[in-house]
C-alpha cells in the first residue's frame, strides 16, 4: 500500500493526470465504491481532497463511512468529463487519519464544516489506472497507463482486465 506522495513519485505523470481529472471542476469529485458489510458494492459521490502529502477524503457519519470503518477496501473513480470520455481510477485501503493536528490543518486548508459530524480518511494507493480515449475519425482509441504498487499483493493477472489498451 503506497502513500498517493509515494505514488506521486514513482509515476509524476500519471498522478498528475489522476488529480487533473478528479479536480476538473474545481475541488474533487468522483465515485467512491465501499464493501457493505453483506460483501456487494456501495458507490457514492465524494469529494476527495488531493494534496502533496496524500489523497484523503472527508466522510460524514454514513453507511460509506461505516464501511470504511469495518474494511478499508475502496475504489474511487473520477467523475465524467464534459469534453472527452477520459477517466481516472484508484483503489487500495481507506485508514482514518487519528494526528489530530494532521486533521485540523486539512480541515483548516480544506474548509471542512466543524459543524459536520466527519471523519478524515487517508486513502493508499495500490492500483491507478488513466485511460485517455482518442476518437479521431469515430473510432475510439483507449491510451490506458496502469501503476500497480509493487509492495500490493495480488493474483499475478489480477489487473488484466483493465489494463490492456484496446488494439
Amino acid at each position: 500500500m503506497a502513500s498517493w506522495s509515494e505514488f506521486a513519485a514513482d509515476e509524476p505523470r500519471l498522478a498528475d493526470g489522476i488529480r487533473r481529472l478528479l479536480q476538473q471542476y474545481g475541488p474533487g469529485l468522483g465515485y467512491l465504491a465501499t464493501v457493505r458489510a453483506d460483501g456487494g458494492p456501495r458507490v457514492h459521490p465524494v469529494s476527495p481532497v488531493v494534496t502533496d502529502e496524500g489523497l484523503f477524503c472527508f466522510v460524514i457519519d454514513s453507511p460509506k463511512r461505516r464501511d470504511l470503518e469495518r474494511d478499508g477496501r475502496y475504489a474511487l473513480h473520477s467523475f465524467p468529463a464534459e469534453e472527452s470520455d477520459d477517466e481516472a481510477y484508484v483503489a487500495g485501503h481507506a485508514r482514518p487519519v487519528t494526528d489530530p493536528a494532521r486533521v485540523a490543518r486539512l480541515a483548516r486548508l480544506h474548509r471542512a464544516a466543524s459543524q459536520v459530524d466527519w471523519r478524515l480518511f487517508e486513502f493508499t494507493i495500490d492500483v491507478a489506472m488513466l485511460a485517455r480515449h482518442d476518437s479521431a475519425g469515430g473510432i475510439a482509441r483507449p491510451a490506458v497507463q496502469v501503476w500497480l504498487d509493487p509492495g500490493a499483493h495480488r493474483a499475478p493477472d489480477a489487473h488484466v482486465a483493465f489494463a490492456r489498451p484496446a488494439a
